[in-house]
């Protein structure tokens, strides 16, 4: 064990990708489990390949995109100062918030060959992206004024946990109505 968090400690992006990978296959079976999504009435439990989704989705664009996103914002807005986190915030929310809760909405629908990828990103992306502001901002706040840089993928995954769950529960209702 203690060689597998040396490996962790030496290469930060190994454990941030796969604790992010992890955290969105997680926030998929606590959807499902909890909220129901489409598995509510039926009794074989969960569906995995919808897990195996949300992972690869969460593998492939969201780790990744964080991991460099989030050096990258450190490095061009430095610091933990009032001025340097409200400007990482801001511009977090402009480009970053858009991106990957498109990268989720659309990944997914690929992943599931719909015949329309971009359905369900025109159906819940504004709710999403509106919810995601209020949430985000306090929390990226906190990332960027109290976490210290290596940490913040990390960080960033667990309180991308809650916001996973919404969104995936949000994906399952077919019938929501863009506001």
């Amino acid at each position: 064990m203690r060689r597998a968090w040396d490996v962790f400690r030496a290469n930060p992006y190994i454990g941030n990708v796969l604790g992010y990978t992890t955290l969105f296959a997680s926030a998929d079976l606590i959807q499902q489990n909890v909220l129901g999504g489409k598995n509510a009435a039926r009794s074989a439990g969960i569906d995995w390949c919808q897990t195996a989704r949300v992972a690869t989705v969460g593998f492939c664009f969201h780790a990744n995109f964080n991991y460099h996103w989030l050096r990258g914002l450190e490095r061009m807005l430095p610091g933990g100062g009032v001025k340097a986190v409200v400007g990482k915030v801001v511009v977090d929310q402009l480009v970053a918030a858009p991106l990957t809760i498109s990268a989720f909405y659309i990944g997914l629908s690929l992943l599931e060959k719909k015949d329309d990828p971009l359905e369900d990103w025109r159906q819940k992306f504004w709710t999403s992206y509106k919810t995601g502001v209020v949430y985000w901002s306090t929390m990226q706040a906190v990332n960027f004024a109290l976490i210290p840089p290596v940490a913040r993928t990390v960080f960033l995954g667990g309180i991308a946990l809650t916001f996973t769950i919404y969104l995936c529960h949000l994906r399952q209702q077919h019938n929501h109505k863009p506001e």
